[in-house]
């Protein structure tokens, strides 16, 4: 039975969205805090670590709690389903979510390969439900107000980005799926680049790729060194994955898109940025300013957005798609894109050479 919004509405005194979390790690517990603040009831959660289930039933306090997952789709109540699973899930789990009737938040990245994430946008479209891929730098008030910005053509012509997120010591549960590249697909390339792209990239409002060069490297991890805090460890476990990459990425229209990600390196510290320059115009996001010049004189523009809330705004964002308000924000055509270029992007490094997107898709 497939709720519409109308039986959504009816079902209850109040319009409560009910929710499923496949997944009950610490993003889980995120997600579950998130939807519960803007409204939404958390109805079911599922998770195959038996202390997650225990945490879930006791200090969550979520009575229907599943190790399988197929349990918690194939619940009628249930409008949609978050997945926020090891990276080599997420595929299937979205499809049979998509098959159960299920509108569906799937965490970053959107799969391992761009062919798969086509497939779970084909089955979107199947299965009349919608698919959002949990992008939350999308979210943001900044992200929004340089867009637009960009949009109005306020910084011209967009042709050198500069988009890095780097740590010193972040590498997330060693040993664990985080670090096998079988599970994970890569490493801080697929991790925490993907964040950068997708948002360097929005900002401009172009995914359309030519082509990828790119270099990966494996010097802390391997050793055991550049640990963080993040995950869960799994003491012994391999690691057979990139800690660092740097892409250089050449758009059709002639953009050029440098790229760097690093769970851990030996530098002072850790970092992060978008750097977008324009023929009238230059952005950077972590000073939150705009740089031009006008009538002879540099310009300076500071915004100030106050305080950003991108993971609740994504629930509400979900919610709202749920109840035909919204389309989700993240489109498949982008999707399938930004999954190319980080799958283009490990292939250049791999193979030692340039790699034609379409090779990928």
């Amino acid at each position: 039975m497939f709720y519409t919004r109308l039986e959504i509405r009816l079902r209850g005194k109040m319009a409560t969205v009910r929710v499923g979390v496949i997944g009950c790690g610490t993003m889980g517990k995120i997600h579950v805090n998130a939807f519960r603040k803007v409204g939404a009831e958390v109805a079911a959660v599922c998770d195959i670590d038996e202390k997650e289930v225990k945490y879930a039933r006791e200090v969550l306090k979520i009575e229907h709690v599943y190790t399988d997952y197929h349990d918690l789709i194939s619940r009628k109540d249930i409008d949609g389903v978050v997945v926020v699973t090891p990276n080599y899930l997420h595929y299937q789990m979205t499809i049979d979510a998509l098959r159960e009737g299920k509108h569906v938040l799937c965490e970053k990245p959107p799969a391992i390969s761009a062919k798969q994430v086509k497939e779970m946008f084909e089955a979107s479209r199947k299965y009349g439900r919608k698919l959002l891929i949990g992008l939350t730098w999308r979210f943001r008030k900044l992200s929004s107000i340089l867009r637009n910005y960009v949009l109005k053509g306020k910084i011209g012509e967009p042709y050198l980005i500069k988009a890095y997120m780097i740590r010193r010591a972040g590498i997330p549960g060693y040993g664990s799926w985080f670090t096998i590249k079988e599970q994970a697909g890569a490493g801080p390339l697929y991790d925490i680049g993907v964040h950068m792209l997708d948002l360097s990239l929005w900002i401009i409002n172009d995914f359309k790729a030519k082509e990828v060069l790119a270099s990966t490297y494996a010097k802390l991890g391997p050793k055991g060194l550049g640990k963080g805090t993040w995950g869960k460890p799994v003491p012994g476990g391999p690691f057979t994955v990139e800690d660092w990459a740097v892409a250089f990425i050449k758009m059709e229209n002639g953009t050029t898109t440098i790229l760097e990600a690093g769970w851990a390196g030996h530098i002072s510290r850790g970092d992060y940025n978008v750097v977008i320059m324009g023929d009238k115009g230059g952005i950077n996001y972590r000073e939150a300013s705009i740089y031009s010049e006008e009538n002879g004189v540099l310009v300076d523009t500071k915004l100030e957005v106050g305080e950003e809330k991108p993971v609740e705004n994504e629930a509400r964002h979900f919610v709202n798609v749920i109840l035909g308000k919204e389309e989700p924000l993240t489109k498949p055509e982008e999707m399938i894109m930004l999954q190319a270029i980080l799958e283009a992007a490990l292939k250049s490094a791999e193979e030692k050479r340039l790699v034609k997107i379409s090779e990928v898709l």
